[in-house]
């Protein structure tokens, strides 16, 4: 139904109001009624192919061995069994390793962690492909395998060779530092959890092609790895991906095998083909946030400033490089978090043990970098008898000296001060900090316990040449708008910022625009939806685009109507040219009609970025972004158990987008952040065995885990400086690291036992076990 036209009176009217739904506006989701309303389509909920197959892998049940027969005839005679395919049966490369190869489809003779795919059934019903696995006969012989990190720092047994950053001579420092301290620090793992498992659908079509339904967070990463097991080029396989239940790194690469078996099932049988892993295989089969082993060596004066810092900081990376590298290179870049280490020297290792490859998890190594530099200036403010805040502010970057990182990087336009000056102010730091030594000062079995802690985290991928990306956009003669970009939607609110930006350029409601799923055949080569850049990257090859279109109107306006260029203006989805006022659907008929394009792409890359691995030197971020922590915590002496009661965050998001949005991700990533230092723990067994395989006996946050007093702000008046889009700063990752003031506030209190004069050894994650014992430490000293 067509709305009746507007007269010049009502058109100029809407022309003096200001656009309700561009950028810096709070709106919902684009999916949120769909995701409350179960409306939302995954691919668990399309419907099923006629002659669909489910897909299910046997899974290797020893650490580290050799494959001495596999006998599949067992399972070809089950219910339902359409194929069974091993490594011999791949028709193209059987390595899917991301960057380096170390990643084999199925095992080609030698299993490296126990739940590793060796075959895979495809039958007509999950139930009946798991059957039918289970019945295939697997012999080993077994060797020895590497489970400890430790061991494989000290063996030198690494994934990839060993990376240096250098400034000053540390040694010399350190020898001639009024203190020093070393220590160690076991850091553990995370399991990614998100709600929607690893899951893809293929189909196969014409001229041997394939289009793949992937829960991916690298579409083009997933197409080139199905496309490589085929032994088919690229343009053969399409991959669509509309939403995410979750991914928070973990589909970044490792959603590219099931991806891949569907497809070789597909290729050999003609048949559709589906593998949806179930809680328990998806937690065996897939890697986790690296578990990393620290060792520090530090030397600073009497005012507690560093001096000297020499850290190896040791990931435990499984049997296979995956992004290993990258990662342990981000820890190393934010070793330093927010302060200037002095004379500095920071080893990477990435350790080979025999457990699934770990990957990508929100952070990317920048949480585990952070940790020890955190840790360090707990322990000297406690061994000098000083409040750990202070330490930290003694020890930032300053604005024109002490202002280069470790790696040569120049931190501009800090914020750390005035921020942290303002949550001291409005989180009363210190009358609080005052009133908890009182407190604890009276109180024999409970303890609480205060922390501020900031975060500076470097925005860009540390590979340079995924800094780029691509998008789509076609404005039709009514109006309306597709748009189509290179990112993916895993519940963070991508696609919504994205469509507000090009609404913000058009001067249009959002309404008018339709975002569809990230496709390979519309937007090419596009780099994976991680490392915080999804809007920075997206978000300004999506506005690269729009203006493309606009400037084409401009001058076709100028033409039609005899105007100059520059007094054609859009507004709240006018368009004024001179004395002339029309409906922007009305433009764009009338461009349609006057032969012009209204479709193009758009393309972006970040400038700037540039690191040279053989110095150990260089640019690797774009910028960074900061944040603030204040979280007090209740620690029952006893147990260990512990509440956290209050927690004051300010953080800085630039020109925020969607203050909404960032708020929830700001909250968001904070409780993720509490949850890996507090209650998420995985445990092994001594043959390598995954025991913490699902929610009875991992523990992720629950609401209970919240602060009952949450508190978050985000920095005001501050655009980046730098051209992003539309002057914002990335949210995603850097909001984690906030929880470290959770783990820093348990320890605190803790230390308050022993009068504050002793740090205690409580190792990541800072169960209550751990804490208590923390608690005996304490009562040994005193």
């Amino acid at each position: 139904m067509h709305k009746p036209a507007l007269n010049q009176q009502q058109l100029a009217e809407l022309f003096r109001q200001g656009l309700a739904t561009g950028v810096g506006k709070s709106l919902k989701h684009e999916s949120a009624d769909k995701h409350v309303s179960g409306e939302a389509i995954y691919i668990d909920d399309r419907l099923e192919f006629p002659n669909q197959l489910h897909v299910y892998a046997l899974r290797s049940e020893r650490a580290h061995a050799r494959i001495t027969r596999i006998d599949t005839s067992p399972c070809r005679g089950m219910p339902g069994v359409a194929i069974v395919i091993t490594h011999a049966d791949v028709p193209g490369q059987l390595d899917i390793g991301p960057l380096l190869p170390g990643d084999p489809l199925l095992a080609d003779g030698l299993v490296q962690f126990v739940g590793q795919p060796i075959l895979a059934v495809a039958a007509d019903s999950l139930d009946n492909a798991r059957r039918a696995a289970m019945a295939a006969i697997v012999e080993y012989q077994d060797l020895e395998p590497v489970l400890d990190v430790v061991q494989a720092m000290r063996n030198q047994h690494y994934v990839v060779d060993s990376h240096q950053q250098r400034r000053g001579d540390a040694p010399a420092a350190l020898a001639s530092a009024p203190h020093r301290l070393q220590g160690q620090l076991h850091i553990g793992g995370q399991e990614h959890f998100y709600l929607e498992t690893q899951v893809s659908s293929v189909l196969p079509t014409e001229d041997g092609g394939m289009l793949v339904y992937c829960s991916t967070q690298n579409p083009t990463e997933v197409q080139k790895l199905v496309a490589e097991v085929l032994g088919v080029p690229m343009h053969k396989v399409v991959v669509d991906m509309r939403r995410m239940g979750g991914g928070f790194g973990g589909k970044e690469t490792q959603a590219a095998s099931p991806a891949c078996l569907c497809a070789v099932v597909a290729r050999l049988t003609g048949r559709p083909a589906k593998m949806r892993l179930p809680r328990f295989e998806d937690m065996h089969m897939t890697g986790k946030r690296h578990p990393f082993y620290i060792e520090y060596d530090i030397g600073f004066d009497d005012d507690g400033r560093l001096l000297a810092t020499h850290m190896d900081l040791a990931g435990n990376c499984g049997y296979s490089p995956d992004l290993s590298r990258s990662i342990v290179d981000r820890a190393m870049f934010h070793a330093d978090n927010a302060y200037f280490l002095g004379a500095a020297l920071i080893n990477g290792h990435c350790c080979k043990t025999n457990t699934a490859s770990n990957t990508a998890y929100r952070g990317f190594g920048g949480p585990q970098g952070m940790l020890p530099i955190e840790e360090v200036m707990d322990r000297i403010a406690r061994h000098l008898g000083l409040d750990p805040l202070e330490v930290r502010k003694r020890n930032y970057y300053g604005k024109d000296t002490r202002n280069v990182t470790h790696y040569g990087q120049t931190v501009e336009h800090n914020l750390l001060a005035e921020m942290t000056a303002e949550l001291e102010d409005s989180s009363d730091y210190h009358a609080r900090r005052a009133a908890i030594r009182t407190f604890n000062a009276a109180s024999p079995v409970l303890k609480k316990g205060l922390a501020l802690t900031p975060v500076k985290f470097g925005i860009s991928f540390t590979a340079s040449f995924l800094n780029q990306a691509g998008a789509l956009i076609h404005v039709y003669t009514d109006g309306s708008i597709h748009l189509n970009h290179g990112g993916t939607e895993m519940g963070q609110g991508l696609n919504t910022k994205v469509a507000q930006v090009v609404a913000e350029v058009f001067q249009v409601d959002i309404e008018r625009i339709q975002i569809t799923a990230t496709n390979t055949d519309k937007v090419p080569n596009t780099s994976p939806t991680a490392a915080s850049s999804g809007t920075d990257l997206n978000g300004k090859a999506a506005q690269n685009a729009a203006e493309i279109i606009k400037t084409r109107l401009i001058e076709f306006a100028a033409r039609h109507f005899n105007v100059p260029a520059n007094e054609v203006e859009f507004r709240n989805n006018q368009v004024r040219a001179g004395e002339h006022l029309l409906p922007f659907d009305e433009l764009a008929r009338l461009a349609w009609i006057g032969q012009v394009s209204l479709s193009s792409t758009g393309y972006y890359r970040t400038p700037k970025i540039h690191y040279d691995r053989a110095s150990g030197s260089g640019h690797p971020f774009y910028y960074f972004a900061y944040g603030l922590a204040c979280v007090e915590a209740l620690v029952d002496t006893l147990t260990g158990e512990y509440k956290l009661l209050r927690t004051d965050i300010l953080h800085d998001v630039g020109a925020s987008l969607n203050p909404a949005i960032d708020i929830g991700q700001v909250e968001g990533g904070f409780i993720q952040g509490v949850g890996w230092l507090t209650c998420e723990e995985l445990v092994w067994d001594a043959k390598g065995r995954l025991l913490t395989s699902g929610p009875a006996s991992y523990k992720i946050p629950t609401v209970a885990d919240m602060p009952g007093d949450l508190r978050v702000k985000l920095v005001e008046n501050r655009k980046n400086p730098e051209d992003t889009v539309f002057h914002s700063k990335a949210v995603g990752e850097p909001p984690f690291m906030l929880g470290i003031a959770a783990w820093c506030a348990i320890k605190d209190a803790v230390a308050s036992i022993a009068d504050y004069r002793i740090h205690p050894d409580i190792d990541a994650p800072a169960t209550p076990e751990r804490v208590l014992w923390g608690v005996q430490q304490m009562r040994q000293a005193q």
